[in-house]
């Protein structure tokens, strides 16, 4: 005893640094926890196994179904989102783009199917029939916007949408939980420090006592491997608040966070996923969307025989009733194709209306902890055990090289 006691006091300085050591082996495995976690967005390295990519992006395709059915079946209710737009007011918001459309399509029309009689006419009169058209627009749009919110279930697949922007770029997939876990991996990386820390001190202690060459390694994987399983148990339990050893309040800390993170993801998902453009594609092109198509055609349709019913006679001897249902398919079809450019001018009153933001954030308080906790833990979840092994390595090696230099 009284040998290991001069050896303390005689290098002093080496035992002194042996905590600080451990907690630096714990901050930096937690570090490499953290960045393995999202980086690299593609896989680095000679497949199968001697190479790495990022736990979120290489378990995208299970991830993006998680977030996409957290989002589309808890989350946001397309009839109640669509509810909120005002069939008047998006007729106004999309006005002159529609008008400049709508004097386009005619036009293209006219000169496609009747060029001999189109070419005929006056500018004047050119101009007169395209005023007519375009008077009676506001009135189509207002109908189609109408059967949109009727029947949104019919016409948009609200899951695919959030899929199929996810798929699109996977930095957004880890935009979207790293961002909303910020908070959550700075408090891995200071526990790493703590604990590494605590067990450093145990760590001096058997060295003096030993001096054995496997005390470091050892205990450096150990403080690797406890403090990365530690640190990522205590972000999400206890989910109820509670006291450790009946004195110290705790809660794991994305619970606590709730509030705070529900108004991130809301935002998030309204500013990258759920958004105007995204939307529109997804009614134009997913996998309902000749049920738009259809819906537009008919309406457009219907728009061509109401306001061709005063003149019906004369429109049907100057043009023929073949000629005019060509006419009628022509003029639906391209008014599809405008369909997206036009309905986009519309974005920022429809963003506001819609309020995707707020709607998310509400919803997710009012969800159950365990449900709430599947926004984040499924990226932990599946490949946690590859973190923790990383980390008592690291560990290890930082140990053994504490060895040679203290033996050396």
């Amino acid at each position: 005893m009284d040998a290991m006691w001069v050896d303390v006091a005689g290098r002093w300085p080496v035992y002194v640094s042996i905590p600080f050591i451990a907690a630096g082996i714990g901050y930096l495995t937690k570090l490499a926890a953290i960045q393995m976690m999202f980086r690299p967005v593609n896989f680095v390295g000679i497949r199968p196994y001697l190479g790495w990519q990022g736990v979120v992006p290489r378990n995208s395709t299970r991830m993006i179904g998680i977030s996409a059915e957290l989002i589309t079946s808890r989350l946001v209710d397309p009839a109640e989102i669509f509810a909120r737009l005002d069939p008047d007011r998006m007729a106004k918001e999309i006005e002159a783009p529609l008008l400049l459309a709508v004097d386009q399509v005619v036009r293209e029309v006219m000169g496609q199917y009747q060029p001999a009689l189109w070419n005929s006419l006056p500018v004047l009169a050119q101009d007169m029939v395209v005023k007519q058209v375009q008077a009676g627009s506001p009135a189509m749009v207002r109908r189609i916007m109408a059967e949109i919110r009727e029947h949104i279930t019919d016409v948009l697949d609200i899951k695919q949408v959030a899929v199929s922007a996810l798929e699109r770029d996977k930095e957004l997939l880890v935009r979207l939980v790293r961002d909303i876990s910020r908070p959550e991996m700075a408090f891995i990386a200071r526990c790493g420090i703590y604990f590494g820390l605590l067990l450093g001190l145990v760590q001096t202690v058997v060295w003096a006592m030993t001096h054995a060459p496997w005390v470091l390694p050892v205990f450096g994987a150990v403080i690797g491997l406890t403090t990365d399983w530690l640190a990522i148990k205590l972000v999400f339990f206890p989910r109820e608040r509670t006291r450790i050893l009946g004195l110290v309040p705790y809660q794991g800390i994305f619970q606590r966070r709730r509030d705070e993170v529900a108004r991130q993801y809301g935002a998030l998902v309204a500013r990258e996923v759920m958004t105007v453009p995204n939307i529109v594609a997804g009614i134009l092109h997913g996998p309902k969307s000749d049920r738009l198509v259809e819906l537009v055609q008919r309406t457009v349709r219907d728009s061509i025989d109401e306001q061709a019913e005063i003149a019906r006679p004369l429109v049907s001897v100057a043009i023929g009733a073949r000629r005019l249902q060509d006419i009628k398919h022509a003029a639906a079809s391209r008014a599809v194709s405008y369909f997206s450019a036009t309905a986009l001018h519309a974005s920022d009153y429809a963003t506001s209306a819609m309020d995707v933001a707020d709607t998310i954030a509400g919803r997710m308080r009012r969800l159950s902890r365990v449900e709430y906790e599947a926004l984040l833990r499924p990226a932990f979840r599946q490949d946690e055990w590859k973190l923790i092994t990383v980390g008592a390595v690291i560990g290890a090696l930082v140990g053994e090289l504490q060895v040679l230099l203290l033996l050396g």
